[in-house]
């Protein structure tokens, strides 16, 4: 079974804009059904999503159980207007008006509240973000106000100044959290703060023509080679894809970052045991060519457990509790 930890119900995977467009004109029931239909086939037991402007994942979570599914949602994201975060939730200019928004939030059964504290990656231009992060004192405010409201706090975090300050400040836990550096490993490793790195947002495109494929190797090897060391220090770490991102499809997108991480967490290449790949369904579609001599560090039901105990964590966190 898997825990997908991140994802937003309503992108398709393909292409943000038509699926944003296609929303826009009311809540697609039929492709929400669809899609839950496809993570039940596959396994998932527990959804956790970034939220969206359109109602989305409020309705998933109606749904979910029809499909044995735990489902937990922010309803949207906050964001500071001017800055990243209008392509899953809403904008606020004020502590007040901040203050307002979790409060709606809660009133329209969020389980936690999803706050956006940086930019992206820039793609475009390697080893960047398309902006840096807030101000550390409006971050501490934000996660400070949204616990007193009884909320854990979901951040979209990017960036080794935005990371330590969102984990000074106590949050739950850290979404994506590229370009982090050892300080900011250290700091995870002595909070209650779970990291969900959605290394697939990364790995999956490679090869798609996109943008280059050396960059993308460059910032892969940079990014895993972070992951690796947290794991190794004890920071907990959650799965979580991005599922409905680009090239990261529902269902599929946390096979794949299951595998990606125990590759990261188990120090393989690819070179599995038979044994393994049937006992673990993360491992069930690598190829025969990719089996070579054992190398396993870490059995695979070992980590299936060391991810479960993360995204119960991060279950427990949520106001829905830990039932999964």
């Amino acid at each position: 079974m898997f825990y997908e930890c991140h994802m937003h119900i309503f992108m398709n995977g393909e292409n943000y804009r038509a699926a944003a467009a296609h929303y826009k004109l009311g809540v697609d029931e039929a492709d929400i059904c669809e899609k839950l239909a496809a993570y039940a086939k596959a396994g998932v037991i527990y959804l956790r999503d970034g939220g969206d402007h359109y109602g989305a994942s409020a309705l998933a979570a109606k749904l979910a159980p029809e499909y044995g599914i735990t489902y937990r949602t922010p309803i949207f994201g906050i964001h500071k207007n001017g800055h990243y975060g209008k392509i899953v939730g809403r904008g606020f200019d004020t502590m007040k008006e901040y203050h307002q928004l979790v409060k709606e939030a809660g009133a329209a059964g969020a389980d936690f509240i999803k706050i956006m504290v940086s930019g992206i990656l820039d793609f475009e231009r390697e080893g960047a973000l398309t902006e840096g992060s807030l101000d550390r004192e409006e971050i501490r405010e934000m996660i400070h106000i949204a616990h007193e409201e009884g909320f854990a706090v979901m951040a979209h975090t990017n960036g080794a100044d935005a990371v330590r300050a969102v984990t000074e400040a106590g949050v739950d836990s850290i979404e994506h959290g590229n370009f982090m550096d050892e300080d900011c490993l250290l700091t995870l490793r002595d909070s209650r703060t779970i990291w969900v790195p959605t290394f697939v947002t990364i790995s999956n495109l490679i090869g798609s023509g996109r943008y280059d494929d050396e960059a993308l190797r460059r910032l892969k090897e940079r990014q895993g080679a972070i992951i690796r060391k947290g794991f190794q220090y004890g920071v907990k770490i959650a799965p979580g894809s991005d599922a409905g991102a680009y090239r990261v499809p529902h269902a599929q997108g946390i096979r794949d970052e299951y595998r990606e991480l125990y590759e990261l967490c188990a120090g393989l290449s690819y070179t599995y045991e038979k044994e393994c790949r049937q006992s673990a369904p993360f491992l069930s579609d690598v190829t025969e060519c990719e089996i070579g001599e054992p190398q396993v560090r870490m059995k695979p039901e070992e980590f299936d457990r060391k991810m479960g105990d993360a995204a119960r964590a991060i279950g427990y966190y949520s106001r829905g509790g830990d039932d999964i």
